[in-house]
């Protein structure tokens, strides 16, 4: 048996390479990884080339720790089993199912205090969705919306869809969604949007908060466009190196709009009194437990097939949505 991990070694370049299975040390355990799930964000822009070389992967995350310098692992998103423990782990965690932020890669080592117990009720496949639905928590945390409030999600990905379906538990007084892409948009109606808007229907000021998760940099002028007066924008998207002209002349600056930027990486200050990542993490495996995941789960590729499913993800037409790698 070998270890096969997805390496990026060029813009748009995928290499899976093998290895030894590593042995746990004495404080640690090997699992055994069942899915890994491809973020059609970050990750897009990493096959891409988009992202500042020098750039750190992730401060918070030891797995991810370097630059943005090829060849790199990437990947946050593991669900898997712990097979071989250290000397000096608990025998109960031998078989356990267990969640990772990490890398693409079929086998692991690590300690026990990095691993988080797939909560009961919900499935391997479900679990690797994890993180988008932390992301979405956290850009709630960032918003928070009140009673009342007219709220349009910008962008119907897989974080956009997973805050539409809690955002539907809200009492609002209009849910809306802006979404190019047909299938998104029932996906979206689904998960409890109130309306589907199409660019040309856009009301202007009519939002009083408005998510930008399209990716697109030029997304952020339709936002401020749409937000009213003394709205908040909350954009969970990430650019990379990609760059657009933004208007704060037509409509921003008169409308004293307020901008924040929400990132999965770091609570808000204002809250971190009460809130820490442990908490938030909590509430996603409980959000997670009452969403439908579904058929937001559009493909499965084995591991060693690594390089279509990102060329899949590439091409907006195919209609991909979340992509699972397996390592049966």
């Amino acid at each position: 048996m070998k270890q096969r991990s997805v390496v990026f070694t060029a813009p748009r370049q995928i290499a899976v390479q093998s290895d030894r299975v590593p042995k746990p040390g004495r404080h640690e355990v090997l699992v055994e990884t069942c899915f890994s799930a491809i973020s059609g964000g970050t990750e897009l822009l990493v096959y891409r080339g988009e992202v500042p070389e020098a750039l750190k992967r992730d401060e918070t995350l030891a797995a991810l720790n370097g630059s943005f310098c090829y060849p790199f692992t990437y990947g946050y998103s593991s669900v898997g089993r712990v097979g071989a423990i250290g000397s000096d782990v608990d025998p109960a965690w031998r078989g356990k199912l267990v969640f990772a932020f990490y890398p693409h890669v079929s086998h692991f080592t690590v300690s026990t205090d990095v691993l988080h117990e797939i909560q009961g009720g919900i499935n391997l496949e479900e679990a690797c969705c994890l993180p988008a639905v932390e992301t979405a928590v956290n850009l709630l945390l960032d918003a928070r919306p009140m009673i009342g409030e007219k709220v349009l999600v910008i962008g119907q990905g897989m974080v956009g869809l997973l805050l539409t379906a809690i955002l539907s538990k809200f009492p609002l007084g209009l849910l809306q969604v802006m979404e190019p892409d047909a299938t998104r948009c029932h996906k979206a109606l689904r998960m409890g949007a109130g309306e589907v808007l199409a660019p040309e229907d856009l009301r202007e000021g009519a939002a009083d908060v408005c998510f930008e998760l399209s990716g697109q940099p030029e997304a952020l002028n339709v936002a401020i466009k749409a937000t009213g007066f003394e709205g908040r924008i909350v954009i969970g998207s990430w650019y990379g190196t990609r760059k657009t002209p933004i208007d704060l002349g037509t409509h921003f600056h008169r409308k004293r709009l307020r901008i924040v930027s929400s990132q999965v990486s770091h609570i808000a200050s204002e809250l971190r009194a009460r809130w820490t990542t442990a908490r938030r993490l909590n509430v996603a495996w409980r959000v997670l437990a009452g969403i439908e995941i579904g058929d937001l789960i559009t493909h499965r590729f084995p591991i060693e097939r690594a390089p279509e499913a990102y060329r899949l993800l590439d091409t907006p037409s195919e209609g991909a949505l979340q992509v699972l790698f397996t390592y049966t």
